[in-house]
């Protein structure tokens, strides 16, 4: 049977999407809430992290940039660092990624990538600290959220924190 005659289940393309929507949602939820420096995203980050450095030593994880993911040079060379990962459990799954790791899922702001680009992006990104950067804003985010600070200090609980303790 040709590649032609395939055709994809639209059901199956919806399943995949609110899935890969879920992930989005809790990866999100966990490096917003703890330090991700020591995160493990999977049991084998040390050697995904290894071979993404030495495959793309200058891939700058700050700011991704769709082509370097999807141009025609930037497929091949992907295409070879996936490979790598050919016997690890769903390495070329379907994942959403943040192109800017300073903001949250958005249309804007996420890219279709494969589950092993996934990890190696984020991985690199949280053994080079721009995650610590976003769980430093969101943490402080929070705080402001919860207190009125200005610059003499704290001023009052807001209502939305009116049931937390304050000592």
């Amino acid at each position: 049977m040709s590649a032609d005659s395939y055709q994809n289940d639209q059901n199956l393309e919806v399943a995949w999407a609110f899935k890969a929507y879920e992930h989005a949602e809790i990866h999100y939820s966990i490096i917003t809430s703890v330090d991700a420096t020591f995160l493990h995203l999977s049991e084998h980050d040390d050697e995904i992290y290894k071979t993404f450095r030495e495959s793309f030593p200058e891939f700058d994880v700050n700011i991704i940039h769709v082509e370097d993911l999807k141009s025609d040079s930037s497929k091949k060379k992907w295409r070879t660092f996936c490979n790598k990962f050919d016997g690890f459990q769903n390495f070329n799954y379907g994942s959403l990624l943040r192109l800017d790791p300073m903001l949250d899922y958005s249309d804007e702001n996420t890219t279709f990538a494969t589950r092993i680009q996934f990890l190696a992006i984020e991985i690199a990104r949280n053994r080079e600290g721009l995650t610590r950067k976003l769980y430093q804003k969101t943490l402080q985010t929070r705080k402001t959220n919860i207190f009125n600070v200005d610059d003499k200090g704290v001023e009052k609980v807001t209502d939305s924190a009116k049931d937390i303790p304050v000592s």
